[in-house]
């Protein structure tokens, strides 16, 4: 793999999802990445460990920012007083899934805070016939769309979609709607479980307001090089 020079400063399009099951290996990758990525996710497997809040305060000691995916779905009380306790954190997006009653109750929680709230609509690993299979008779596409417009009502800021919808919550939500894409992976990685995916520069073209980019650049032999390389293929959108 050629060497890459370093961008000036980090994307802060691309966020890094530290899913590992340990808080010393979440430390060794921040560590490892160094000034190459700003955006980190910490998520359910860090949630469960107890550590995830730990590593979010760390990280937001060191000016990074914190995307915690959560994804809270729950009777409204709970996720109002889930996303108020969240909101003094600090961190920077919260998941909760795009259903009103849920969407609703964690823009009620979140307040005056600077904390985002974004609207799961459908996990980027389902494909049409996993939708079937659940009993839905949209395709992902009808129900991602049916998702956006329900996180728009409840004045939430924004919403997960993959790079196949991201064009569409772009064209739904306006050019202050928060549109974050999993399911990115560059043309020299594996797609691994990821069923609606796209490049880094398609993924921005078609509306993402910023990616989440995991194992291309997690499971590299050379996390910051790989870390480098996607941030150059962003570099030009």
């Amino acid at each position: 793999m050629a060497v890459i020079e370093a961008p000036v400063r980090a994307d802060p399009r691309l966020i890094v999802p530290l899913d590992v099951p340990t808080l010393a290996e979440a430390r060794a990758l921040v560590e490892e990445l160094g000034e190459t990525v700003s955006f980190y996710k910490v998520g359910l497997e860090l949630f469960a460990t107890g550590g995830g809040m730990t590593l979010a305060a760390e990280l937001k000691a060191q000016g990074k920012q914190v995307f915690l995916d959560w994804k809270l779905h729950d009777i409204g009380t709970t996720v109002q007083r889930s996303a108020a306790v969240l909101a003094d954190t600090g961190c920077d997006f919260l998941t909760v899934h795009a259903e009103p009653q849920v969407l609703k109750a964690a823009v009620q929680g979140r307040g005056r805070s600077n904390l985002k709230i974004l609207g799961v609509t459908v996990l980027t690993s389902l494909t049409d016939a996993d939708l079937v299979e659940m009993g839905f008779q949209e395709s992902a596409r009808q129900l991602v769309e049916r998702r956006i417009h329900h996180a728009i009502a409840a004045g939430a800021d924004g919403v997960i979609a993959s790079p196949h919808e991201a064009e569409l919550a772009r064209k739904l939500g306006g050019k202050d709607f928060l549109v974050v894409t999993p399911g990115v992976r560059p043309d020299w990685s594996a797609k691994n479980d990821q069923a609606r995916a796209a490049t880094p520069a398609d993924a921005l073209r078609a509306g993402a307001s910023h990616i989440v980019c995991g194992r291309p650049i997690t499971a590299a032999n050379d996390p910051r090089e790989a870390a480098l390389r996607v941030a150059g293929e962003m570099a030009g959108v």
